[in-house]
């Protein structure tokens, strides 16, 4: 019998690529998001993720949820309503599926978790590359509202087992969007404060459906980036032109490797980012 995979945010950016990639798979889909969206290819079900009722009654009949509806970034809305929105809508999700007995939920989160990318007081990492481990230290709500989530991720696998993976995702790509990109990519400091981290939106997508097959047993928590920089220039440069002070450098960087980690992802999901800015560039 056919999953059935409820992903709430299906009707956004990424929720879309997510819930045709699980029609390819043939999994029975459907979306919960704030309005319908067109042509989309599942059911659709309005839904209020701050009301914890709407939420368990969407998700009856669920075998597992992804959930990706959240402010996507600390811009457009007061801070105060992002760190509740996104807090709120993240703890909903996870105590409707441990009232239903839905044992897996994949989370959206974010490298923001870090503070790096939306930092006040702009700081460098403590080592490079950033793994899983380094610490969260970020200075507004947007970043700390994914951290906040993990750690509800965490205290719900504690209380019922339910299997959780929260996915950190980088600088979330379009292929339509690598032209707009493309101003930044041409000089080292143009996605400085991300760390010239992203991942190709169906990659970032293979990745939620990945997440869903894993052998997880836990509340993990994975970056989910691509095997190279969102720059032209090699990693080495961009480090010795934007962060000279990071000495601590636990690979040796001879190309246009990633500064974030994503080796756990490959490891735990059996994921590896298929595409590049570089080869839409040239197609």
């Amino acid at each position: 019998m056919k999953q059935t995979i409820a992903v709430t945010g299906g009707g956004g950016k990424l929720g879309q690529y997510v819930v045709r990639e699980l029609v390819r798979q043939e999994y029975n889909v459907v979306s919960l998001d704030q309005k319908h969206a067109a042509g989309l290819p599942c059911r659709q079900i309005i839904v209020d993720m701050n009301d914890l009722g709407q939420v368990a009654s969407a998700l009856q009949g669920a075998d597992a949820v992804i959930h990706l509806a959240a402010i996507p970034s600390p811009t457009g809305f007061p801070v105060p309503m992002i760190f509740a929105n996104n807090v709120m809508g993240g703890y909903n999700v996870l105590e409707a599926a441990s009232m239903l007995g839905i044992r897996r939920v994949v989370m959206g989160s974010s490298t923001s978790c870090y503070g790096f990318a939306w930092a006040i007081k702009p700081f460098p990492p403590q080592y490079l590359p950033i793994d899983e481990a380094h610490p969260q230290l970020s200075q507004e709500g947007y970043g700390l509202s994914k951290t906040v989530g993990e750690l509800t991720a965490a205290m719900f696998h504690r209380r019922t087992g339910m299997a959780v993976v929260s996915l950190r995702f980088s600088l979330i790509a379009a292929p339509e969007e690598y032209a707009r990109l493309r101003r930044g990519i041409g000089k080292p400091e143009g996605f400085a404060k991300i760390l010239w981290s992203y991942v190709d939106i169906r990659d970032a997508a293979g990745a939620c459906v990945a997440a869903l097959q894993a052998e997880v047993d836990g509340a993990v928590a994975l970056n989910i980036t691509g095997d190279d920089t969102l720059s032209e220039f090699e990693t080495s440069e961009l480090l010795r032109a934007c962060y000279p002070d990071v000495t601590d450098l636990r690979t040796d960087f001879a190309g246009r490797e990633p500064l974030f980690d994503n080796r756990l992802a490959k490891e735990t999901l059996d994921w590896r980012p298929q595409h590049r800015w570089s080869d839409e560039a040239q197609a």
